[in-house]
């Protein structure tokens, strides 16, 4: 609770009754899914930032994977991802699903329960698969060169380390658990 206090010392727009979850994991994981029923269990607004990056993918009529190198190129595309993420979060209630968004939270010192999802590899193209169809080995092939973008992405313009998981409130590996028995470890935490 002091670090809360301490939030709250420095930025007094927040209030203790704001309730901001970031949802951050690869692709796989179960991101999108769980927020979603966590949306419903709570009724707290959700925005998907990933639908931001796909339709700007579609707007320069490329795919995921080359429109994650252009990025890698033209910085100014994550910077307005990113901003956007920060005003979400800055707001009002809300959660937020995004593979930056709990360290745009932790870097910001907005209080916010940041969850990380994870899963093997394997699992997580089967998934992939089941989802958009497709070969398990291809998917995964796809899921590591959209990781290493991102990663090289992350540390280029912020210096984070992707991998490094030490600034999230709850992690959990969905690799054996069902959608809601994840949303259920969230609740014993979150208290909405």
């Amino acid at each position: 609770m002091a670090k809360f206090s301490k939030i709250l010392e420095t930025h007094p727009e927040i209030t203790r009754h704001m309730t901001i979850i970031t949802i951050s994991g690869l692709p796989g994981t179960g991101t999108t899914t769980v927020a979603l029923l966590l949306k419903e269990k709570t009724q707290l607004p959700y925005v998907y930032t990933g639908d931001i990056f796909r339709k700007l993918a579609q707007q320069h009529n490329m795919t995921l994977e080359a429109f994650g190198a252009y990025a890698e190129k033209h910085p100014e595309i994550d910077k307005q991802l990113d901003a956007q993420q920060l005003n979400i979060l800055k707001r009002d209630d809300v959660i937020l699903e995004g593979r930056l968004a709990g360290w745009i939270a932790y870097q910001n010192e907005i209080p916010a329960v940041k969850i990380m999802l994870t899963a093997d590899i394997s699992i997580r193209a089967q998934r992939i698969v089941k989802r958009e169809g497709g070969e398990i080995e291809k998917r995964a092939q796809e899921i590591r060169k959209r990781e290493q973008s991102e990663n090289n992405r992350y540390m280029n313009y912020y210096n984070i380390d992707a991998s490094d998981l030490s600034i999230y409130d709850i992690i959990i590996d969905t690799s054996n658990l069902t959608p809601d028995e994840i949303v259920e470890k969230i609740l014993k935490v979150v208290k909405i």
